[in-house]
C-alpha cells in the first residue's frame, strides 16, 4: 500500500481538503451529513460505516464500534474514539436515544441503507461540491487522510493501527512516510542551517 500512484499523484485528502469536504457536507442531507463526517472522523472503510448499527454507537465511552469487515472471520471489532459533537449529531439525526432503542428493538439496523454504490455516489458528490478532484477523491482519500492526521497528530502508531482496524503495524507505518508539517519543519531546520 502507497500513498502516491504510479504517476505521484497522492491518495490522501490535506487537512484543507478535509475541512472543505466537511464544509460543503454541511449544505447536504442530514444522513448524507452524518455518513461524510463518519468517515472523516474514524477512517472506517465505507463498508464498516454501511454496517454501523444504533447498539454501537457508544455514548458513554464515546466510541463507535465497528465490526472488522476486511478480516477473514466475522465478529472482530474495533472501537474508534470520536468528539462528542458527533456523537450528537447521530442521535440527532438517527434517533439513536430513543425508547425503541432503549428497549432494544431496531438495535440491528444500519444507520444508513444505502447500498454501497449509492454510499460512494454520496461522498463524491460531496467531494465536487467541495471542488476536490483526483484519485484522492474518495472515501479512501479519506480513510488515508485520517491514518496521516492521526500519525501527524503524534497518536502512536498503534493507536492508529487499532483505530483503522489494520492486522500488521507495517501497514499502518505508511502514514508515517507522509509529508506533514512536522516533516517541513524540519527540513526548514535543516535548510536554515546551510545558509
Amino acid at each position: 500500500m502507497h500513498l502516491y500512484d504510479n504517476r505521484g499523484q497522492r491518495k490522501y485528502l490535506t487537512s484543507a481538503e478535509r475541512r472543505e469536504f466537511l464544509q460543503a457536507a454541511q449544505d447536504a442531507p442530514e444522513k448524507v451529513r452524518t455518513f461524510c463526517a463518519t468517515l472523516v472522523h474514524t477512517g472506517c472503510r465505507i463498508s464498516e460505516a454501511l454496517a454501523l448499527t444504533a447498539d454501537r454507537v457508544d455514548f458513554g465511552d464515546g466510541v463507535l464500534v465497528f465490526e472488522c469487515l476486511k478480516k477473514r472471520r466475522r465478529g472482530v471489532y474495533r472501537a474508534v474514539p470520536v468528539p462528542p459533537d458527533l456523537l450528537d449529531h447521530l442521535d440527532l439525526v438517527h434517533d439513536l436515544k430513543s425508547s425503541r432503542l432503549r428497549q432494544g428493538r431496531g438495535c440491528g439496523v444500519p444507520l444508513w441503507d444505502w447500498s454501497r454504490a449509492t454510499a460512494w455516489r454520496r461522498v463524491r458528490e460531496i467531494m465536487e461540491a467541495a471542488g476536490i478532484a483526483g484519485i484522492h477523491a474518495t472515501p479512501k482519500g479519506l480513510r488515508h487522510a485520517f491514518g496521516i492526521k492521526a500519525t501527524t497528530s503524534k497518536i502512536p502508531l498503534h493507536m492508529t493501527k487499532k483505530w483503522l482496524g489494520h492486522t500488521k503495524l507495517e501497514t499502518t507505518a505508511i502514514y508515517a512516510d507522509a509529508v506533514g508539517p512536522e516533516e517541513k519543519q524540519i527540513a526548514e531546520r535543516m535548510w536554515s542551517e546551510l545558509s
